[in-house]
């Protein structure tokens, strides 16, 4: 027999019972992980990762790679998914290999490929999930359920079955039960895919409170507006390799005087499409105004622009890496 729903909490309860919830959850240990030599190869031969030297601290951390790139593999090693096939990664000095149960216990995960119970509704499985995080407590976990819904949300259709919420409701179910239980490490796989752009924005809010806080926040993703708008450190994966770890803005500062801006004909646009890497084209009255990368832009009248971190994205997978097969800046 399916449950009532739960009726919401007075507020002043609501508010007490988070206060004591989140007060009690947070500490001021400084969070660690140190990745070391990982590398995957899976039974078919395929090597997914090759050698990976991380550290991640307190704050939130970027991924960034093109699809295939590994960045996936690596999520499932540190939730302890899957094991590597070389090298370690140690949380706060825990081996992940030894204490993989303390590990679990301090993440939060949401996976790609999130699934959920299709038979239970939108807060029951968020209670459940809540439950499996360690809060025990019924009216602590009825507020923190009732503040997740509320923070992505979902706060007015947690009576809906979960089966029957939208593509996008669904990610923000995922989304919700990655961070009920105040996890101390919060893994997100491509976390804005199937979000609109206002629902991309509540994400990216929450996840910027979360990041005041002492936990380690890691986003997987091949979007770079995902990192550039969150992320104060990022590494980027390139065919299973950490080709750049560092801040955004050095990435960026690496693209300088490598982003242009030009007008071309037609003729000339078809030839450019085989020779540099094009980000943006827009048809104009003279032929084509184009956004391109490159180290020159020889006999053409090109502008060179201030660049963001898309422009320095392409410039280094697309044009470094794949010009100096694999190279490290």
């Amino acid at each position: 027999m399916t449950p009532s729903p739960p009726l919401p909490l007075p507020r002043p309860t609501y508010y007490l019972l988070l206060t004591t919830y989140y007060s009690f959850n947070y500490s001021t240990k400084e969070l660690e992980i140190k990745i070391d030599g990982l590398s995957k190869i899976y039974n078919n031969g395929h090597r997914a990762l090759h050698n990976i030297n991380l550290e991640i601290e307190t704050g939130m951390y970027g991924l960034l790679g093109p699809n295939g790139a590994g960045k996936s593999t690596l999520m499932r090693i540190l939730v302890t998914l899957m094991m590597p096939s070389r090298g370690s990664v140690t949380v706060n000095g825990m081996d992940l290999k030894k204490h993989r149960g303390e590990v679990r216990a301090m993440l939060g995960y949401l996976p790609q490929d999130f699934r959920f119970f299709a038979r239970l509704r939108t807060w029951e499985f968020l209670d459940y999930a809540a439950s499996l995080a360690g809060v025990t407590k019924t009216s602590v976990r009825r507020a923190a359920v009732e503040d997740m819904l509320d923070r992505v949300g979902l706060f007015d259709v947690r009576n809906r079955m979960a089966s029957r919420l939208s593509g996008g409701m669904k990610r923000r179910l995922g989304i919700a039960q990655a961070l009920i239980g105040d996890p101390k490490i919060i893994i997100i796989d491509e976390p804005t895919t199937g979000l609109d752009p206002e629902e991309r924005i509540r994400f990216r809010n929450i996840l910027s409170d979360l990041g005041q806080k002492e936990v380690i926040i890691i986003l997987s993703t091949h979007i770079v507006g995902d990192i550039s708008s969150t992320c104060r450190n990022m590494a980027l994966l390139n065919k299973g390799e950490v080709v750049y770890a560092g801040a955004p803005d050095a990435l960026v500062d690496k693209s300088k005087g490598k982003v242009w801006q030009v007008n071309v004909t037609q003729e000339q646009f078809e030839r450019m499409k085989e020779e540099v890497h094009i980000i943006t084209s827009v048809p104009s009255l003279n032929g084509w105004d184009l956004e391109v990368v490159a180290d020159s832009l020889n006999g053409l009248p090109a502008v060179p622009i201030t660049p963001n971190l898309e422009h320095a994205y392409v410039y280094f997978v697309e044009y470094l890496v794949s010009k100096e097969s694999g190279g490290r800046m």
